[in-house]
């Protein structure tokens, strides 16, 4: 940057007045931190929605989420991939499967269509459907285990003295 010069109050210099300058060096320091920017790296998007570094290149992997490499191969995500992370989070704990997820992006952007939501809510009834039927398998293992604790019941195939033994179970 080229020097500013201002004058000043003349500087007399025995009977020759000269005019007297001030030369100015002016920097200015920039914060970056303060520049709107198009992306965020993945330590920073990992620090926005709690998951782990290795969650959100799993996530990229399955094809959950895209990311471009810098010239120095960092990941960069466009600012939306906040919004697009909270949605894969919430889908993986409602038991979702990632293809079931991928499948139902597009529900998390702009562009959804309404068959796309209808097929996602058949999808939905279809996971909770299952769901429902492995609790119920659950319940009546226990229940069985419950009775063979209780000595209510043993196991097919037990022989004379290990019946005692599994009376004892409890």
């Amino acid at each position: 940057m080229a020097p500013v010069t201002t004058a000043v109050r003349p500087f007399i210099c025995g009977a020759v007045v000269m005019p007297r300058t001030l030369n100015c060096d002016i920097s200015v320091k920039v914060n970056i931190g303060d520049v709107r920017r198009s992306a965020v790296r993945i330590g920073e998007l990992s620090a926005a929605t709690g998951a782990s570094s290795r969650s959100l290149r799993y996530y990229e992997q399955q094809g959950l989420l895209r990311s471009r490499r810098t010239a120095n191969g960092y990941r960069e995500y466009e600012l939306d991939a906040v919004e697009r992370v909270a949605f894969i989070q919430d889908l993986f704990s409602a038991g979702l499967s990632s293809q079931v997820i991928r499948d139902s992006l597009p529900l998390a952007e702009h562009t959804r269509t309404e068959a796309d939501c209808s097929a996602l809510l058949t999808r939905v009834r279809e996971v909770r459907d299952e769901l429902a039927r492995q609790e119920l398998r659950l319940a009546q293992r226990r229940k069985t285990l419950d009775s063979y604790l209780a000595g209510e019941a043993t196991p097919r195939g037990m022989l004379g003295g290990e019946k005692d033994c599994c009376r004892r179970w409890r």
